[in-house]
C-alpha cells in the first residue's frame, strides 16, 4: 500500500482515496474551432504513456475532492513530488533533488 501526499489536505493518505485522471499540463488549444476534426480528436483521447518521469492529474476523491499534480516515474511507482494545479514544479536534470515532504512514502508489510 502506499501513501499519497494531497497538497490540500497537507496529510499523507492511502492510495485507495485517489484515483489518477490523466495528462497534466495540457494546454487548452487557443482557437478550438479552427481545429480539424482529427486535432480536435487527438486532443481529447490521445494522450503520453511514457516510460519513466511523468507528470500526472489525480484526484483525491475520498478526501479533499480536489484535483493537484503528481511528478511520479512510470516504471517504478516512485512519486517524486505532489503539487496543485496551476502551480510548477521543475524537477531538473534530478528528479530526486526536487523531492520534498510530499513524495510518496512506501509503508511497509
Amino acid at each position: 500500500m502506499f501513501l499519497i501526499h494531497c497538497p490540500y489536505c497537507a496529510e499523507h493518505r492511502e492510495e485507495d482515496e485517489f484515483h489518477a485522471v490523466g495528462q497534466a499540463h495540457l494546454p487548452r488549444p487557443p482557437d478550438p474551432d479552427a481545429m480539424t476534426d482529427e486535432q480536435w480528436g487527438d486532443y481529447l483521447y490521445f494522450r503520453k504513456n511514457p516510460r519513466g518521469e511523468h507528470r500526472e492529474l489525480w484526484v483525491h476523491a475520498a478526501g479533499c475532492r480536489k484535483y493537484f499534480n503528481v511528478a511520479r516515474n512510470t516504471q517504478t511507482y516512485e512519486i517524486y513530488a505532489t503539487y496543485k494545479v496551476g502551480d510548477t514544479l521543475d524537477l531538473g536534470d534530478d528528479p530526486q533533488a526536487g523531492a520534498t515532504g510530499s513524495a510518496l512514502n512506501r509503508r511497509s508489510g
